[in-house]
């Protein structure tokens, strides 16, 4: 059986995440010990909310450097919705504040403009930008154009096209639908959440 830890830092629902993990036959443990996340086996960071709340928190609770030792070791790390968008550098969400930095860039609102609702709640469908494939990374066994389920106002902008895995078109917008760099993935949508479709997700992650 495949271990994994789930952060716990005050942050969003754990419930859903732990729910899918396990349907894919995951032990899982939910922790905001330091010591259990830096040597983890797998480790996800999901989230909902205000990207400097979830920065504050990691910081009082000490996890901030844990991760980036988890990171450091090659281990699959997962970052769903707000633990996705921690992942790089920045957000102008309620003025800026320091993310975690393991990919660079930055995370913007979504822009309104007629047609576009904010918050971006629903199904979309991915697809991997230009000159990407999904080969060999979490996406693996997703078809392009699966539909996928998405609640956020703000969307990861990486410095590096590269670090795009997945695009969603919201009406004029393209939104970072997942992301990655070397053992780190990012999802913006909650692959808990979509479906048989998403489920492909977490047991490609506990491969």
């Amino acid at each position: 059986m495949k271990s994994v830890i789930v952060i716990d830092y005050g942050i969003g629902n754990l419930h859903s995440v732990v729910k899918g993990l396990k349907h894919q036959g995951a032990e899982v443990t939910v922790t905001s010990d330091p010591s259990e996340v830096s040597s983890a086996e797998r480790l996800v960071l999901p989230g909902v909310g205000a990207f400097g709340d979830g920065m504050r928190e990691l910081q009082r609770r000490n996890l901030i450097d844990p991760i980036h030792q988890f990171v450091a070791t090659g281990r699959p790390f997962l970052g769903i919705c707000l633990g996705m968008q921690l992942l790089l550098s920045e957000s102008e969400e309620f003025g800026r504040h320091t993310g975690l930095g393991i990919i660079p860039g930055k995370v913007v609102a979504i822009p309104h403009s007629p047609g576009i609702k904010v918050p971006h709640i629903g199904w979309r469908s991915i697809q991997p930008p230009a000159g990407t494939t999904w080969t060999q990374s979490l996406m693996q066994d997703v078809e392009e154009n699966t539909m996928m389920y998405f609640v956020h106002s703000y969307t990861a902008v990486p410095s590096d096209e590269s670090r795009r895995l997945a695009d969603a078109q919201y009406g004029t917008v393209r939104i970072s639908a997942a992301i990655r760099h070397q053992n780190v993935t990012g999802c913006q949508f909650h692959p808990e959440k979509s479906g048989v479709h998403g489920l492909k997700i977490i047991h490609r992650f506990l491969q």
